[in-house]
């Protein structure tokens, strides 16, 4: 029998008033939203005052009707942006897997940098240290070029200066962060719409990797596509290049994005 975590009770019982409050959809009185969450207004007031201070709910001075918070719809944006965009692009990465014979691999930005949540491989697969929940190093690996050459320039400048991804496949604990090299790097990436990793720090193994954005054009997901040297082509305007782009364009496309990446 699975053994329960322990838990915060009060944390818990908390979550009631949040949960009514979800619901039902609309603003609510103290004194309704208490019975819905089963605890009498003096009880719930001290929960209501804690999560108006964190943002994930907030009080109408005018009505006194409580309603969610900045907070609560921004977890609920993020969580609705990557379930979906996670959905969406699935299918087509595992067509694309079929389509150019080599392995395809789904990333998102994690707690600890690009972190693989989707692995399709081939039907002879090819032994890659990748599996869904595997992290990628952010300037060794392709995937991890991706993110950095098209997220904004605080976000990987904070990841890279702090070592979030320490813990990633490929990481270089001598690496530098900064200089003309990096950017040389990333700029290849932006110009090309892909970014390229040649037997390193995979040996043997070739990889391109593409941004998908969402519809405010920011980065969503980054889809890899990787092989053995001897069959993956790795030339820029290779066939596998092509429909690397033109599925991170479909997919960014169904997303809402008029962006797409287009092809040299």
């Amino acid at each position: 029998m699975k053994r329960e975590s322990r838990g915060i009770q009060s944390i818990e019982v908390g979550g009631e008033l949040l949960r009514a409050l979800a619901r039902s959809g609309e603003p609510m009185m103290l004194r309704d939203l208490a019975r819905e969450a089963g605890m009498t207004p003096a009880k719930a007031h001290p929960y209501l005052a804690s999560f108006s201070r964190i943002g994930l709910i907030e009080q109408d001075e005018t009505t006194g009707r409580y309603e969610i918070g900045a907070l609560a719809l921004e977890l609920g944006l993020i969580s609705l942006r990557r379930l979906s965009g996670v959905r969406i692009a699935g299918p087509k990465i595992a067509a694309l897997a079929s389509q150019i014979g080599h392995a395809v691999s789904l990333a998102v930005w994690g707690t600890h940098g690009p972190t693989v949540v989707q692995l399709e491989e081939p039907g002879q697969p090819v032994h890659i240290v990748m599996r869904a929940g595997s992290v990628m190093a952010l300037l060794e690996t392709a995937t991890g070029r991706a993110f950095a050459a098209f997220l904004p320039e605080k976000t990987i400048n904070a990841a890279l200066e702090s070592g979030l991804d320490r813990h990633g496949v490929g990481y270089n604990p001598k690496r530098a962060v900064k200089g003309a090299k990096v950017a040389d790097m990333l700029a290849e990436v932006r110009k090309h719409g892909l970014a390229r990793a040649l037997g390193d720090p995979l040996p043997g193994v070739n990889a391109f990797s593409a941004p998908v954005f969402d519809h405010a054009g920011h980065v969503a997901l980054v889809i890899t596509a990787m092989g053995p040297e001897g069959t993956f082509d790795a030339r820029w305007d290779s066939p596998i290049a092509h429909a690397l782009r033109d599925c991170a364009g479909a997919i960014s496309k169904r997303l809402g994005c008029g962006i797409t990446v287009a092809a040299e």
